[in-house]
């Protein structure tokens, strides 16, 4: 087993709100916005900003769309997404010895 290497932690996923969409959507699969915002104890604009960051990485999806004529933002873990997560958790492991 190769020694840690701090530079296998992924800094897109490292952060403290990324990293809780992640883990909850590795569980969850997919959810919508104003879950995401309720589970994560965040605004509006932070959560988007963290969801961009995600999805530029190829880690979710987003897709809007309309139910009962009201906005819906709904969030989806990819499996480029999953992956990183599982290499991620790994990488934490080694660290932790």
């Amino acid at each position: 087993m190769k020694a840690f290497d701090i530079n296998a932690i992924d800094e897109v996923i490292h952060g403290r709100v990324r990293l809780g969409i992640m883990a909850y959507l590795v569980g969850a699969g997919s959810a919508d916005f104003a879950t995401l915002k309720a589970k994560l104890d965040t605004t509006d604009g932070n959560l988007s900003v963290h969801l961009r960051k995600l999805e530029e990485a190829g880690y979710v999806t987003v897709t809007k769309s309309f139910r009962a004529r009201k906005p819906l933002t709904e969030v989806t873990l990819t499996e480029p997404g999953r992956k990183a997560f599982a290499e991620y958790l790994h990488a934490l492991r080694k660290l932790m010895g």
